[in-house]
């Protein structure tokens, strides 16, 4: 019998705990002795609830008991998070974890602990939910040079932005429809300003690297910007617009970026819709690839969490988590990436073309029925350093700026 402990009986915890229930017996199987749930760590109590006998309120009791091999950390937030889970692989125990705040900002610095001790830190759950993606990279692909990891990673604004596509429906709309079923919070700041998905960038960036990524250092723009009249331009020009998390590798440099993006047709991640999740990874022997499905939610989000207990129990004795230094990356400087840029425009298009390819180059001009103050255009394809210098000429002319996603490296 391996015996674990559950710290954080909220949603994904209690999560965890049924998925044991419910598959206890081919978990069994699949490691060879039984998986127990010893204690679950909360600071309130669940009377009625069969936990309730496994309840504890003092982390204490886990860290002194010889006989807890593996500590699951589904609390959230850094503290006191990050003290249980570094105290747990001082001692000697493995860790699994959903906790992306916790993988993004001490991911290598538990990941050297655990190597050090010969047990394991692992994070599946920290990034895509219930889409495999931490042991992929980290098993599967390792033959592979990582070009590109592109990704909707936080199904909150894909739920978001699909409405507001396919229904015409403005940005305020959707956020309360979302936060009314359970899809947003009541102060949904992570999801909608990008936050989420850039701390996910940030842990793939980091295992793809080596090194340290810090997500502050990664340029994030979230969707609160993004309009009715932005989604009837997306579809005049047969787009779609999707929040993406990005990581390119080049020349030995590193871009990362979290920004809404047109998509094309031809893009992998264009029917990507709803509150689902995908990932594109882009290898140089592999090509291409796309991890999709539930990228949060109760039970894949547990799911994921007890495929590392899994991994974790069938190797107690032994690290098998790829490593990245604490040594910072510095990543390349956002102006240095080029892209195609869609801009909305006040004015007439005819009385200002000619000014608009002097300045961008040849530009595809896109008129939209209905709004007749305004147009858009899509540049060539440019450094992005370049464009915000042309942009500062038509400062209170330029409406918005989208980027666009053209799937070629």
């Amino acid at each position: 019998m391996i015996n674990i402990a559950v710290m954080g009986y909220g949603t994904v915890g209690s999560g965890v705990v049924e998925v044991i229930n419910t598959n206890g017996a081919g978990i069994g199987e699949r490691i060879g002795e039984e998986l127990y749930v010893k204690y679950v760590l909360d600071l309130r109590d669940f009377p009625g609830d069969p936990v309730q006998e496994k309840i504890v309120h003092d982390f204490e009791t886990i860290i002194n008991d010889d006989e807890v091999k593996i500590v699951v950390e589904v609390m959230g937030g850094i503290e006191p998070a990050y003290t249980f889970v570094k105290r747990s692989l001082q001692a000697g125990k493995s860790v699994a974890t959903s906790n992306k705040a916790l993988v993004a900002r001490h991911g290598a610095e538990l990941l050297s602990i655990a190597k050090e001790k010969n047990i394991n830190f692992l994070f599946e759950a920290s990034v895509g939910g219930g889409i495999p993606i931490i042991r992929p990279l980290n098993s599967s692909l390792t033959a592979d040079e990582i070009e590109e990891i592109t990704g909707i990673l936080n199904g909150t604004t894909n739920y978001m932005l699909t409405k507001m596509f396919y229904e015409g429906a403005d940005y305020d709309t959707v956020l309360k429809e979302a936060q009314d079923n359970g899809y947003a919070e009541r102060n949904p700041e992570a999801d909608v300003e990008g936050y989420d998905a850039c701390r996910k960038i940030a842990i793939l960036s980091s295992l793809i690297s080596g090194q340290q990524v810090d997500f502050e250092d990664i340029y994030c723009e979230g969707i609160t910007e993004i309009t009715v009249e932005d989604m009837k331009y997306a579809k005049a020009m047969g787009t779609t617009i999707k929040l993406l998390a990005s990581s390119k590798r080049r020349h030995n440099r590193i871009h990362a970026i979290v920004a809404p993006c047109m998509l094309y047709p031809d893009h992998p991640l264009y029917n990507v819709n709803d509150v689902f999740n995908a990932i594109f990874v882009h290898g140089n022997v592999l090509g291409d690839a796309m991890f999709y499905g539930s990228g949060a939610g109760k039970l894949p989000t547990a799911s994921a969490v007890v495929a590392d207990v899994v991994d974790a129990a069938k190797h107690l004795n032994r690290n098998i988590m790829t490593m990245w230094k604490q040594d910072k990356l510095k990543l390349e400087d956002k102006g240095d990436a080029k892209r195609r840029f869609f801009i909305r425009m006040k004015g007439n298009a005819e009385e200002m073309e000619d000014d608009l390819k002097y300045s961008f180059g040849d530009i595809e001009v896109v008129r939209v029925e209905g709004l007749d103050d305004e147009f858009g255009f899509v540049t060539p394809v440019m450094m992005e350093g370049d464009y915000d210098t042309r942009a500062k000429s038509y400062e209170g002319q330029i409406l918005h700026m989208i980027r666009i996603q053209d799937q070629n490296r």
